[in-house]
């Protein structure tokens, strides 16, 4: 059996301190689980409204829950700040934890407008503290085994990359989300643009398309098909549906990437049986390994709640090691690029090169 190298990497000193902002959906099923399993110590949250906050922390065994933002970033015993709130109420958010010295793992998508992503990048500088991104797709465990087949070249010279998805999400369920005009793109393909980022590198221009579905009940496009070319042969496509009214027999969450040697494919399990998801499929077969062999390693977890131990756990290392962690906000930018070129690409109907949005 061909192992794969894909779980979350941990800190070897698990004794920093975080304090989480926000107290939703998001930070009760993923952040905290995940934080649980890998023995994360959270002892802070806050939330704009206090009983939520103290609901989630009775929960999870949250020793304090703040009434403010700043009694949570300037208590001395927090040495991480989690933001978990929407892109527009972040900088603020990340200026106060910056300046009193916090390390910060802020939420996608890392800002509303690229000019506030800029300026959290240049907060980070300033104050001499460590951001990532909470671009946790790319510790899910089919993405994170794919990255460990490509990187050891069975995949050969790299040419297609595809993130399917067919499911129902009922986007007027979340208030903040009804009625913003960039909805699906900005709120979840984001991810898949990220993970074939994150595999394939950056493209050199975006080519996409959303559409609306009849009688929805938010502003914004709930389908999207976006084409990516990159630089030589390869290129890339996700094709994103949340209006299957169908049983969840028929919902589907695929990937598939493919070289001139090789070939990965599988499933994303979370959006399996959602909200309860199933653990993650992938199989491969390569030329440089046995031809016209299938090998299938079988996979252990799933995006919701494992993938969340690696964008923190990499932070935690990067502090311990002294060095940018990976998905730091700089390397955050070339996402971001991808989410407005797009947008920009809809809006003017034809392909948008990264290298104009600014």
């Amino acid at each position: 059996m061909f192992e794969v190298d894909y779980k979350p990497k941990v800190p070897r000193n698990k004794n920093l301190r975080i304090g989480i902002i926000g107290a939703g959906e998001i930070v009760r099923d993923a952040h905290l689980p995940a934080y649980q399993l890998a023995g994360f110590q959270v002892i802070g949250i806050y939330n704009r409204t206090f009983h939520r906050a103290e609901s989630v922390a009775q929960q999870f065994n949250i020793p304090h829950v703040f009434r403010t933002v700043e009694e949570l970033i300037n208590h001395p015993d927090i040495d991480i700040v989690d933001i978990a709130v929407t892109a527009d109420l972040q900088p603020k958010i990340v200026e106060l934890a910056a300046k009193a010295g916090k390390h910060i793992l802020c939420q996608k998508p890392l800002a509303d407008t690229m000019e506030n992503a800029k300026k959290i990048v240049k907060l980070g500088e300033q104050h001499n503290v460590k951001i990532a991104i909470n671009q946790q797709m790319r510790w899910a465990p089919s993405i994170r085994a794919s990255h460990d087949i490509i990187s050891k070249g069975l995949l050969g010279e790299k040419t297609n990359a595809s993130i399917q998805v067919n499911v129902l999400t009922q986007f007027e369920n979340w208030p903040f989300l009804k009625e913003i005009e960039n909805l699906e793109i900005m709120y979840h393909s984001i991810h898949y643009l990220d993970s074939i980022r994150f595999l394939f590198g950056t493209p050199e221009y975006i080519y996409a398309d959303g559409a609306k579905f009849p009688a929805q009940q938010v502003k914004g496009e709930t389908r999207t098909l976006i084409h990516m070319k990159f630089p030589g042969y390869a290129r890339g496509l996700v094709y994103d549906n949340h209006n299957n009214w169908s049983t969840q027999d028929d919902w589907y969450a695929t990937y598939r990437f493919e070289g001139t040697e090789g070939i990965i494919k599988g499933q994303n399990g979370a959006l399996y049986n959602y909200p309860f998801g199933q653990e993650d499929t992938i199989e491969f077969t390569s030329n440089k390994l046995i031809k016209d062999t299938w090998f299938k390693p079988n996979l252990e977890g799933k995006w919701f709640p494992h993938a969340f131990i690696g964008t923190m756990g990499e932070l935690m290392r990067a502090i311990e090691e002294n060095r940018e962690p990976e998905n730091n906000v700089n390397d955050n930018l070339l996402t971001l690029k991808m989410v407005y070129a797009a947008y920009q690409s809809m809006k003017e109907n034809r392909p948008v090169w990264l290298e104009e949005i600014n």
